[in-house]
């Protein structure tokens, strides 16, 4: 495993966005671990965050794209950072928008926050996690509305590594449906590779109970090994 990976994972635990115990996600599974993004709260937390994503992101799908795109709410922090990320560490300039919940009727008026989109944009979309690509069936329509951009792929945190609404992955099944790639900064069997019975901060967030829960999770509710890309 590459060691920014690894030092991605402690700094998710570091900011307390990842979490193991008992939880209830978005979609109603009951899950021993959780990943909230919304607990990066400084500046210096947002801006090691943006790094990360700015790596993984020209890692799969390089530094040829205009726009990173994060869908409201969570997406817009991650869009910002990232695309200051891309400037400081590449010095590549990447425009970032997203979208807003209601269209603003007043002012600048429209649904977009940041650059506008145009025919032959090339965009990258940026998420935290996603279990069921619910928020990209939402998104796209807003994307296609504006002009003839061109989606290069969906980056999110952590792959969850389960099944969305069929047998296959949440992000494999938006791959399908949506004819271009997705990736994650890391998958959560990096996770577990890295966690399990290693002390981090003092604790051992994985051990051999832990894992039994996150192993017995993952006979409901993962996919094969070979389904996922």
């Amino acid at each position: 495993m590459e060691r920014y990976k690894q030092e991605f994972i402690e700094f998710m635990v570091a900011c307390d966005v990842l979490k193991f115990g008992d939880f209830i996600t978005k979609s109603g599974r009951k899950t021993p671990f959780f990943v909230n993004t919304g607990f990066y709260r400084t500046g210096k937390q947002l801006k090691k965050l943006g790094e990360y994503y700015a790596r993984a992101i020209r890692e799969h799908f390089g530094t040829e794209f205009d726009v990173l795109f994060g869908p409201a709410y969570k997406g817009i922090p991650l869009s910002v950072a990232t695309s200051m990320a891309f400037g400081d560490l590449y010095d590549t300039e990447v425009c970032y928008c997203s979208n807003r919940k209601e269209v603003k009727d007043h002012g600048d008026t429209g649904i977009l926050l940041g650059s506008p989109l145009k025919d032959g944009d090339r965009v990258v979309l940026i998420e935290d996690v996603t279990t069921a690509g619910t928020s990209i069936g939402e998104t796209l329509p807003v994307l296609k509305a504006q002009g003839e951009v061109q989606v290069k792929g969906l980056m999110v945190s952590v792959d969850r590594m389960e099944r969305g609404t069929g047998a296959d992955s949440a992000l494999t099944e938006i791959r399908k449906a949506y004819g271009f790639p997705t990736a994650a900064i890391v998958t959560m069997k990096e996770v577990v590779e890295h966690l399990y019975n290693r002390p981090i901060q003092g604790r051992i967030l994985i051990d051999d109970k832990m894992k039994e829960a996150i192993d017995a999770y993952y006979e409901i509710y993962g996919v094969k090994q070979e389904e996922i890309r």
